[in-house]
């Protein structure tokens, strides 16, 4: 079992910055890919950005490249996404989860086994 915990977000102008974090604990959090996903109002969850369980690989959505930064400390047991120069269609819950290392990284919900709560990002205009 792996629990996580997402913290950092917020209420936010458009252009503005946030920093999400997410707390893991439990199994051995670096043997574990792990994702950012984000869901809007009346829309289906969808990938944002991932990084391999090493750290060494990352992966993001078109709609956030070079906009957002994802990274690990796993000594830490800890994952970041750095959110910068935010939009209003970013407004979201968003939730990191985990997946087996030893698969191909996912850019969709359904392989990763362990999920935050997610926490409410909102980007005004």
């Amino acid at each position: 079992q792996v629990q996580l915990v997402e913290s950092g977000g917020g209420l936010v102008q458009a252009g503005g910055s946030l920093r999400l974090s997410c707390e893991a604990s439990g199994r051995t959090f670096s043997s574990y890919h792990m994702g950012w996903f984000r869901q809007g109002p009346g829309r289906e969850r969808e990938f944002v950005a991932a990084i391999t369980a090493s750290g060494f690989s990352t992966y993001y959505a078109n709609s956030v490249k070079g906009r957002f930064t994802i990274s690990r400390d796993n000594a830490k047991n800890t994952l970041s996404l750095q959110m910068n120069s935010l939009k209003p269609e970013d407004t979201a819950v968003y939730y990191c989860a985990a997946e087996n290392g030893m698969k191909v990284v996912a850019y969709n919900p359904d392989p990763y086994d362990y999920w935050g709560q997610g926490t409410q990002v909102t980007v005004s205009s």
